[in-house]
């Protein structure tokens, strides 16, 4: 009797652990279950699991400004402008089927524009922290012509 094994456990073949053949490879139903999760994401992790805020978790501005305010002092033009644009990008998106065709939430976009230290992207880290979701910071330097500022183009 031939010995087949999954090539990616190693998981010996038996009448509880069947395996599927493709050209000279195996694989068990462990590990595709394990791949289906992979692929597709768990099924069995609930709502309460989930990492991204839903529309009945949706701060109110005045909920989201107050907690920007617990971390960054000052500012409170941008804590303001900052938790209306989240709240009204949160709102267009969750509440997008209960509003009629006729009305549209436009979409917008927010630049925070100021010299270093002056908390943009603290304020960014804190709205991701707020809304429990992933947040991404690049340094541009490298980008841009002069690099830091102040720096001459030949240099």
């Amino acid at each position: 009797m031939i010995h087949r094994h999954c090539s990616f456990c190693e998981a010996q073949e038996s009448e509880h652990n069947p395996l599927i053949a493709g050209t000279a490879v195996y694989i068990c139903k462990n590990c595709v279950f394990s791949a289906y999760k992979i692929m597709f994401g768990d099924s069995e992790t609930s709502a309460s699991e989930t990492s991204h805020t839903t529309a009945t978790e949706l701060l109110t501005p005045k909920e989201l400004n107050l907690f920007l305010g617990q971390y960054i002092i000052g500012q409170e033009r941008a804590r303001k402008l900052l938790s209306v644009a989240v709240y009204n990008h949160y709102k267009r998106i969750f509440k997008r089927h209960l509003v009629d065709d006729e009305t549209e939430i436009a979409k917008s976009n927010v630049l925070l524009i100021g010299p270093t230290g002056s908390g943009k992207t603290l304020m960014a880290q804190t709205i991701a922290r707020v809304l429990n979701v992933p947040i991404a910071i690049a340094d541009a330097t490298s980008l841009t012509e002069a690099g830091y500022v102040g720096e001459d183009v030949e240099n």
